[in-house]
C-alpha cells in the first residue's frame, strides 16, 4: 500500500513538473514571436546632434530586427546636410518607416517635408501641415535672386519665398498686341545665379525623386521648393502628398495593418497587430551636444572662455580658470562648427573684445571700451543672422548680454592690470622699497615703523627721529635704510 500511494505521489509531482514547463515554454514562446516596434520622436530644428539621434536609432532597429519604425515629426526646419543623411537612413532602412507628424498644431515644414516624404508611409494628424520647403541663404535672400537677395546658399532651410512664374503660355495668347509690346522691351535675365539656379534645381529634383518613389504627388512637392507651398493634413491627403489622416498612435497602427509598402526595392506587408512600441529616448550625449549647438549657448560660452584665460593670464597658477576657459571654448567652437555662422561676424566680435581689453591699458576715455561694445553687438547680430528656426539669436538678447559683459570685462581687465601694477603685497618684495619712519635718532642701528610694525634697521648715514627712511635691503629680519631725500 505505501509503495502505490509514494508512486501516485511521485507521478502527481512529475505531472506538476511537466505543466510548469509547458507554461514556461509557452511563455518563452510568445515572448520570442512578439511584434516590436520603435517610435523615433523628432521635435524643433533639425542640427547635427538630433540627426545623429535619429540615424542611430534607425541602425539600431534594424540590427534588432524590429517590425516598424514610427518618426513622429515635429519641426520647423533645420540644416540640409543632416536632413539628407536622415533621408538616406530612411531609404537604406530594411525596416518600414512611418513618417507621422504629429500632435495636433505640429508641422513637417521644409526639411521636415523631405523626411516625411522620404519615409514609406507619410502620415498626419488633424490640425497638423507640411511644405515651405525653399531654401534661404544666410542672409534671407530669396533663391530666384531678387533684389533683396544674395547669392550665396547655406546648407538650410527657411522660410518660403516666392519664385518668378512662367507667363509664357500668356504671353501666346495675348496677340498681335502683346507680341508688339513684348518686342519694345527688354527681355528679362533668367532668375537668380547660375549657383543660386544649381542648388534650387538640385532640391527640386531631390523632393520630386523622394514623392515619385512612393507615387505620390510629386508637382505639389516642386511647389513646395519652388513656391514655399504648404497643405494643411486634409489637402495633403486629397492632393495624394500623404497616405492617412491618423489623430493618434493607435489609430495609425489600426490603418496601417496589411498595407503593403516598397522597403528597399521589395514589397512588405505590414504586420501592426499586436505591435508593441518601445520609445527611444535621446541619450546625455545628445541632449548634451543639441544644448550647446545654440547660438545664445554658443555666445556665453565664447566669453566664459575668454574671461577664463584673461584671468588665469593676469595670475598664473589659478589653474581653475584657465581650465574653464580652455573647455568652454573648446565647446564654442564644435557649436560654431555645427550651426550656420557668418564668420564675419566672429571677426567683429574678436576685434571687439580686444578693443575692450585694450581700454584698460589705454586712456581713451572710453572710446575704445564703446567701440568694442558696439562690434560685440554688432557681430553678435551678424553671425548668427540666419532665417532658419532655431539658429537665428535674439537682438535684446544680444544688445543686453552685450552690453553687460562688456562693462564686465573692462572692470575685470581693469582690475587686473591694477592688480598687476601694485606689486607685491606680502614678503620681501612689498618691503623692499617701501617708506618708513624712525621711531628715535640711531647711527649704525636702530629702529624704524614700517607698515604698523616696528622693524630693527641699519644705516650707514645718521638718521633723525620721525625722519622719512627707503628700504634698500632685507637681511632676515633686519632692514638696511637710508634717508629718503625728495625728488
Amino acid at each position: 500500500m505505501r509503495s502505490n500511494r509514494t508512486d501516485a505521489g511521485a507521478r502527481g509531482r512529475w505531472r506538476i513538473v511537466t505543466g510548469l514547463l509547458a507554461l514556461l515554454g509557452l511563455s518563452l514562446s510568445s515572448a520570442a514571436s512578439a511584434q516590436v516596434g520603435v517610435r523615433i520622436d523628432f521635435e524643433g530644428a533639425l542640427g547635427v546632434a538630433k540627426a545623429e539621434h535619429i540615424i542611430e536609432s534607425i541602425e539600431d532597429a534594424n540590427a534588432a530586427n524590429a517590425e516598424l519604425i514610427i518618426l513622429t515629426i515635429d519641426t520647423p526646419g533645420g540644416l540640409v546636410e543632416p536632413m539628407r543623411d536622415i533621408v538616406q537612413a530612411i531609404l537604406n532602412s530594411n525596416v518600414p518607416v512611418v513618417g507621422y507628424v504629429t500632435p495636433g498644431g505640429a508641422r513637417a515644414a521644409s526639411a521636415g517635408t523631405y523626411m516625411l516624404l522620404a519615409c514609406h508611409v507619410a502620415a498626419m494628424a488633424p490640425t497638423t501641415h507640411l511644405g515651405a520647403a525653399t531654401p534661404v541663404s544666410l542672409t534671407g535672400g530669396s533663391p530666384s535672386g531678387d533684389e533683396d537677395g544674395d547669392s550665396d546658399f547655406e546648407d538650410m532651410f527657411g522660410a518660403p519665398q516666392d519664385a518668378d512664374s512662367d507667363d509664357t503660355d500668356e504671353a501666346s495668347e495675348g496677340g498681335e498686341e502683346t507680341v508688339a509690346e513684348e518686342q519694345t522691351e527688354e527681355p528679362s535675365p533668367a532668375p537668380g545665379t547660375a549657383m543660386e539656379r544649381k542648388i534650387l534645381n538640385d532640391m527640386i529634383s531631390s523632393i520630386r525623386g523622394l514623392a515619385e518613389r512612393y507615387g505620390r504627388n510629386a508637382d505639389w512637392a516642386e511647389k513646395a521648393v519652388r513656391d514655399g507651398a504648404t497643405l494643411i493634413a486634409r489637402e495633403a491627403l486629397e492632393e495624394n502628398v500623404i497616405d492617412l489622416i491618423a489623430p493618434d498612435e493607435a489609430t495609425l497602427l489600426a490603418e496601417i495593418d496589411g498595407r503593403e509598402v516598397l522597403v528597399n526595392n521589395r514589397t512588405e506587408t505590414l504586420k501592426t497587430t499586436g505591435l508593441t512600441i518601445e520609445v527611444v529616448e535621446m541619450n546625455w550625449r545628445t541632449k548634451f551636444l543639441s544644448t550647446i549647438a545654440n547660438p545664445q549657448i554658443a555666445l556665453l560660452l565664447m566669453l566664459v572662455g575668454v574671461y577664463g584665460l584673461l584671468f588665469e593670464g593676469y595670475n598664473p597658477g589659478a589653474i581653475v580658470p584657465g581650465v574653464v576657459g580652455v573647455v568652454c571654448l573648446l565647446l564654442a567652437a564644435y557649436a560654431l562648427q555645427v550651426i550656420p555662422v557668418n564668420y564675419a561676424g566672429l571677426a567683429l566680435i574678436i576685434v571687439g573684445i580686444i578693443l575692450i581689453i585694450a581700454e584698460a591699458f589705454v586712456p581713451s576715455f572710453g572710446a575704445l571700451g564703446l567701440g568694442g561694445i558696439v562690434a560685440f553687438i554688432v557681430g553678435s547680430i551678424i553671425m548668427f543672422d540666419s532665417d532658419i528656426p532655431g539658429f537665428g539669436i535674439s537682438i535684446p538678447f544680444v544688445v543686453t548680454f552685450g552690453i553687460v559683459t562688456g562693462l564686465a570685462l573692462m572692470w575685470l581687465v581693469s582690475f587686473l592690470v591694477k592688480l598687476q601694477r601694485r606689486g607685491a603685497v606680502t614678503g620681501t618684495g612689498s618691503i623692499v622699497g617701501g617708506s618708513g619712519v624712525a621711531m628715535a635718532a640711531f647711527e649704525g642701528e636702530g629702529k624704524i615703523w614700517l607698515e604698523g610694525e616696528s622693524w630693527q634697521a641699519e644705516s650707514s648715514e645718521p638718521i633723525e627721529k620721525d625722519q622719512e627712511v627707503v628700504v634698500t635691503d632685507m637681511d632676515g629680519l633686519v632692514l638696511h635704510v637710508q634717508p629718503k631725500r625728495d625728488g
